[in-house]
């Protein structure tokens, strides 16, 4: 006779699951009285409760007591989840490939299966050799060298795929001799090229810090770009960067720098130099304090110099290994550097009055380099300019300069530490409280082009400036200044590249990164590879006609990792 105690003392299993999660959830009773009133530890019920949140158990109309319900198993489907398991799949893999093809068998039935074609279970497996983290993210595959006709037929797409649009100016700068020129060392998986090619990309994309690479180790297209199946990991991108000696860098900067004067990208005539400090916020003890014109204040940090071509904008000289006891002779530096790349050229040196020193400058000055820059100026030498009564105004020929017309007086000046005299041009109305005092030693520039010339070094500030923002100059993964230095190379490469694709874009040619990666940079696309030949399809977008009209017929059009494979951009 059925009478209550069916409901509260069940006997059949899967009733007395029911009613232990129902006291659980119902009645919310504790999971040890739970266990104690049906039979149960603890623990299992803990369980139950697992399984029911997550539904993993199946409350439908059961099988009866002593029986079991087997489910008949095609050979077709026999034969598919034989060969999954050949290939080392669990069952519950291969439970998931099967529901992939409309087949919903559970996890059970493919284990019964597999015992019956005589299969033994698969040792357990850690999630490293699944591929998954702790936390259950994935894992990238090992990055290793390869070449484009290992992916003959395939298409795929790409969230980064407009790293591609640089790849006819990585040509046309024989990036690879470039590499092969410095000499930089590599290994068997990856070679020299793919590493520095590997940090371009990131550069290019503007990525924060190398410690984010893993945002892109999936992207097959920026493996293909750097000539990987994927991109290194951050650890390997990280020790590599800490192999680069600075014979290597320098030889990596004087080789670039040769390329890029003989594609005439410079008009070296005047170049602006400037100072700027990477802020750093951990191990402080190697490291001297400077003053971060981005934070505002003196701290601890790695001392950076640029160096700009004035009538271009672009970087053409970085250092970055600087204690503070050597910044006044870096201007020497540079200029024993300089005719290794460019000899026969003498150009006009533009720096802020702290740059360096008098005697300094005294040196430049025999060696027949012209330079110009601002006169420490104390209290006395402002109010010197009251008496001056004979000034002139000029009109410096800068579109958008605020002030244009300043007054000008121009005298001659002897300095402590300067032998001979110098050229000074006192300015004032041109926005500033006080007036300015620039000092040179070019004698025969007119005095248009001499305040002009200086007045243009700001460009010098709003290059480092963009390094920063959008190049993540401030953000590195490592204080190490070497590492520094390489950062700061890969920042000046990436610059050029984006002002090369600038120059070919009709509108555009005076854009910065920033609103050229919005424009035309950032995206996706789809990559195919055929018959040795790589085609890369952007899909349509605004700016996507100003694209078209490029002449990409008269570039390199190559991969930059391999020369002999083809590169073909098409826009929708």
């Amino acid at each position: 006779m059925v009478d209550t105690s069916f409901f509260t003392h069940p006997k059949l299993d899967w009733q007395r699951r029911y009613e232990a999660l129902r006291a659980s959830f119902v009645e919310r009773l504790p999971a040890h009285i739970v266990a104690d009133r049906y039979g149960y530890t603890t623990s299992y019920i803990h369980l139950l409760r697992h399984q029911f949140k997550h539904g993993k158990l199946d409350f439908g109309e059961p099988p009866a007591e002593g029986t079991t319900r087997r489910r008949r198993v095609s050979a077709e489907v026999r034969q598919k989840i034989r060969s999954w398991r050949e290939r080392k799949l669990s069952a519950a893999e291969i439970t998931e490939l099967l529901l992939e093809d409309g087949l919903e068998i559970s996890v059970r039935t493919v284990e019964r299966v597999l015992a019956e074609e005589g299969f033994a279970k698969l040792p357990r497996r850690t999630r490293l050799k699944i591929g998954m983290t702790v936390q259950g993210a994935e894992i990238p595959e090992k990055s290793q060298k390869m070449v484009p006709n290992e992916l003959d037929g395939q298409r795929f797409d790409s969230p980064a795929a407009g790293v591609f649009l640089f790849a006819p100016f990585l040509a046309q700068l024989g990036f690879p001799k470039i590499v092969e020129a410095a000499r930089l060392p590599g290994s068997r998986q990856i070679p020299a090229l793919s590493y520095l090619l590997s940090f371009l990309a990131l550069k290019l994309l503007g990525t924060e810090r190398y410690a984010h690479v893993g945002e892109h180790g999936f992207d097959p297209g920026l493996g293909l770009f750097a000539g990987l199946n994927v991109l290194p990991k951050c650890t390997a991108m990280s020790s590599y960067a800490y192999t680069l000696d600075d014979v290597h860098l320098q030889r990596l900067q004087e080789a670039f720098i040769k390329q890029a004067i003989h594609t005439g990208l410079y008009d070296g005539s005047i170049i602006n130099l400037d100072f700027h400090t990477v802020p750093h916020f951990g191990d402080e003890s190697v490291l001297d304090s400077h003053w971060a014109g981005a934070r505002g204040k003196v701290m601890k940090g790695a001392l950076t110099l640029f160096a700009q071509d004035a009538q271009t904008k672009l970087l053409l000289y970085t250092q970055a290994d600087i204690q503070r006891a050597e910044t006044d002779d870096q201007i020497l530096a540079f200029m024993d550097f300089w005719p290794k790349v460019w000899r026969g050229v003498k150009p006009t040196l533009v720096f802020d009055s702290r740059f360096t020193t008098y005697a300094n400058l005294s040196k430049l000055n025999e060696d027949g380099i012209k330079f110009i820059t601002l006169r420490r100026r104390g209290s006395r030498l402002v109010e010197s300019v009251q008496d001056i009564k004979q000034w002139k105004r000029i009109h410096i020929p800068h579109g958008k300069r605020k002030y244009p017309n300043p007054l000008v007086h121009e005298t001659t000046v002897h300095l402590r530490g300067y032998e001979g005299s110098l050229r000074q041009v006192i300015m004032k109305n041109n926005g500033r409280e006080s007036p300015t005092f620039l000092v040179s030693n070019d004698t025969d520039l007119a005095i248009e082009l001499l305040v002009g010339n200086y007045a243009r070094r700001w460009r010098v500030e709003n290059s480092i400036a963009e390094a920063v923002s959008f190049f993540n100059l401030n953000a590195l993964s490592s204080p190490i200044l070497l590492k520094v230095h390489f950062d700061v190379l890969m920042t000046m490469v990436a610059d050029t590249l984006y002002t090369m694709l600038a120059r070919k874009l009709r509108g555009f040619e005076d854009c910065d990164a920033p609103k050229l990666f919005r424009h035309f940079v950032k995206g996706k696309g789809t990559i195919k590879v055929r018959n040795g030949n790589v085609t890369v399809v952007f899909p349509r977008r605004a700016h996507n006609p100003v694209l078209r009209s490029v002449p990409w017929n008269n570039l390199p059009s190559s991969l930059p990792a391999s020369s002999a494979t083809p590169l073909n951009l098409r826009f929708s």
